[in-house]
């Protein structure tokens, strides 16, 4: 890309961006190399500009908030990372029972505003590292609640820069997956639809889903969390644990002795280790049980 125009254009717009940032900083994994520009937004207008200076000069273009449920490449990413961070992470009230969260808002924080506004819906999403835009692109869950439980609607910005948005059906919502699967659109912010609570019972439900995670979950070690998604009939973490891989390992990356359904850093892991291991895992999963695991983790690069 041309880097002189590209700073001209993020100077004129009052853009904040970085170059060759280390994106191993800015992922749960603790892997990545650097992005090429390092974008980051503080609002909407700011978005749409960006992807529609990065449409126009054809110019790739990755989102990435808490980089929770991702792998990128050893090699990093060429044209420009939009990082949906603490700039873009206003949560508000838009009436008793409904929060207005951006996208860059990770989902502790969202859960802590409401349980502070005693409200309750979203205890299930205690705990789980990522954020706001991550959780709605993959309709995040646990503990038997989704995302789509609760999310009225969703606002974006689609390819050419245009604002717009998805609410009920449209979002297209089911397991790890929404109408943003796959699609070129940013998402900037969405409302969720809670009910009124106890304050006590709320903070009592979130303590204990996060005592699980932390007694079953190598919450310990980086990881991109569940590696796998769950296949039709089995659970992966299962499936992993009956082919004897729990510790197994490539390189700095390891099947977590504690929870075989995630493959963890234990120091110095690259995204050629990880690759390598999820192969591993998947060929080995396929020829002693007949089940194929798809990954979970979105590779990036």
């Amino acid at each position: 890309m041309d880097r002189t125009n590209f700073i001209k254009f993020a100077d004129e717009h009052g853009i904040k961006f970085l170059e060759h940032e280390d994106l191993s900083k800015h992922t749960s994994f603790k892997i990545g190399g650097p992005a090429e520009f390092f974008v980051k937004p503080k609002d909407k207008e700011q978005v749409s500009a960006v992807v529609d200076y990065c449409e126009k000069n054809s110019v790739p273009l990755l989102p990435l908030g808490k980089g929770s449920n991702v792998l990128v490449s050893d090699n990093g990413i060429s044209g420009v990372v939009m990082y949906f961070g603490s700039d873009f992470g206003k949560i508000e009230l838009i009436d008793e029972n409904t929060i207005y969260c951006e996208a860059g808002a990770g989902l502790a924080a969202l859960c802590n505003f409401a349980l502070e506004n005693e409200l309750t819906g979203l205890e299930f999403a205690y705990g789980i590292p990522g954020s706001v835009g991550g959780a709605v692109f993959m309709n995040a869950g646990a503990y038997g609640g989704e995302i789509k439980d609760v999310i009225v609607y969703a606002d974006h910005v689609d390819k050419n820069g245009k604002a717009g948005k998805f609410t009920g059906e449209e979002l297209e919502m089911s397991y790890r997956h929404s109408v943003y699967s796959g699609k070129e659109y940013f998402i900037t912010g969405a409302a969720f639809k809670l009910q009124k609570g106890e304050k006590s019972e709320i903070k009592a439900k979130m303590d204990d889903l996060l005592g699980r995670r932390f007694d079953k979950q190598p919450m310990d070690k980086p990881s991109a969390g569940s590696t796998f998604k769950r296949p039709e009939g089995a659970f992966a973490s299962a499936l992993i644990d009956q082919c004897g891989l729990k510790g197994y390992r490539v390189g700095g990356a390891e099947v977590s002795t504690k929870h075989a359904g995630f493959v963890v850093n234990i120091g110095g892991a690259t995204c050629e280790d990880v690759l390598r291991l999820i192969k591993d895992v998947q060929e080995k999963v396929k020829n002693d049980t007949g089940f194929f695991l798809e990954p979970e983790v979105e590779i990036l690069g």
